[in-house]
């Protein structure tokens, strides 16, 4: 994590303070429980995983849908921990699926089922919005699939559900963030059968998939980066997304959401400038290039000379929102609790009729199988007044 700190503009790690006054408790706690994460092979999902197995768990099952990255969790862990006296396995599943459903009653019935549920599974990328059949599946996981997994944790009997939000879910421009606003009033209806707690996430640095991700497959396959030079961000490491879960999930009360504190003046750092302060790490020079044309062409010319080609632009794809915010100015907030986490205090407040109403309509859309982006859109909007929809016609698919 050291190394990754002065990338993402700051030079101490998050929740020290707080890990001090609370380890005890969280060990405690996680060695006598039963635990379930599910898309628990992803970046925070993994990370998860890790913080709870090196605090010796009664039960941890790990689900995904990626065997692949299964069979790294369980190398990692193995590598880095070893072994436990509680039970460990991990089961390559679809959440959403009937071989989900089954594998959760026979839990219920062989361990008693899970204390606590951890739903990682998400898509998570404003890209996936582009068109209308994984803007559809993007509707599908974040929202109707984790409705149905606390479903499943409320008839087990768990003593709490947690699921990733996003900062974007803040006035939400995009898709992804106002799927996530929508699925957090699904998890305020919820509440009322089991305690659930979220978080609101920074960008999580150099997770599958990111474009800090793509910064190291770039290198390795002689490729210039790119990246927005008017974006800016807030970012985490992946063992601090993992803690700030457990943190929420152990210690939150129901309906709370929880936050890292980060200050937007000193922690909220553009893409571009952390593209120079990686390559500066590993002992390259930025060169600016005007085109994409010109980065393509110049990497060998310019790695023999111990730099790289670098091309920076200003931000016109849809769905892009210039700063990010973990929480509105309509939301109650606790600010005392811990030294490095806010929390966004939650009423039970849910709008059923709006709930059912919503739930129907992509039901209908569905079963007439066929839809477009812009009656989505118009739902969406329906169901989020605020919502403001940053829609310029172009995606992110269409740049290097």
């Amino acid at each position: 994590m050291d190394h990754i700190l002065p990338l993402i503009g700051r030079t101490a790690p998050l929740f020290v303070e707080d890990m001090k006054v609370w380890a005890e408790q969280l060990r405690e706690k996680i060695h006598a429980s039963r635990f379930l994460v599910i898309g628990g092979a992803g970046t925070i999902g993994s990370a998860i995983c890790r913080e709870l197995f090196s605090r010796d768990p009664r039960v941890l099952h790990v689900v995904d849908i990626s065997e692949n990255n299964l069979v790294e969790v369980v190398r990692d862990i193995r590598s880095s921990t070893g072994y436990g006296s509680g039970e460990f396995a991990t089961f390559a599943l679809d959440c959403g699926s009937s071989i989900f459903d089954s594998f959760i009653d026979a839990q219920r019935k062989r361990i008693g089922g899970y204390d606590y549920v951890f739903n990682t599974s998400a898509l998570k990328h404003v890209r996936s919005e582009k068109d209308p059949f994984t803007l559809m599946r993007m509707i599908d996981t974040n929202i109707f699939n984790t409705d149905r997994t606390m479903s499943q944790a409320a008839a087990m009997g768990a003593r709490k559900y947690f699921c990733v939000s996003t900062d974007k879910a803040a006035n939400p421009v995009n898709m992804m963030g106002a799927s996530k606003r929508i699925m957090e009033m699904y998890l305020n209806r919820r509440s009322r059968e089991i305690p659930v707690c979220t978080a609101r996430f920074a960008n999580v640095a150099f997770s599958d998939g990111s474009l800090l991700y793509g910064f190291n497959r770039r290198i390795e396959k002689n490729q210039p980066l790119s990246a927005p030079n008017d974006v800016r961000r807030y970012f985490v490491t992946p063992k601090e997304a993992g803690l700030l879960c457990i943190f929420s999930c152990l210690t939150g009360e129901n309906r709370d959401i929880y936050f890292p504190k980060l200050n937007e003046e000193l922690n909220m750092v553009t893409f571009s400038s952390i593209a120079e302060k990686y390559l500066e790490s590993m002992g390259y020079q930025a060169v600016q290039c005007g085109t994409e044309d010109e980065a393509r062409a110049r990497v060998a010319e310019l790695k023999a000379k111990k730099q790289y080609p670098v091309y920076f632009f200003r931000s016109d794809t849809t769905g892009e929102k210039d700063f990010e915010e973990f929480y509105t100015s309509r939301e109650q907030l606790d600010m005392d609790k811990f030294e490095s986490i806010g929390i966004i205090k939650n009423a039970l407040e849910p709008n059923t009729e709006k709930l059912e109403r919503f739930s129907s309509e992509i039901r209908k859309i569905r079963e007439r199988g066929s839809w477009d982006r812009g009656e989505l859109i118009d739902l969406f909007n329906w169901m989020i007044p605020e919502f403001n929809h940053k829609e310029t016609g172009k995606f992110l698919d269409g740049r290097m």
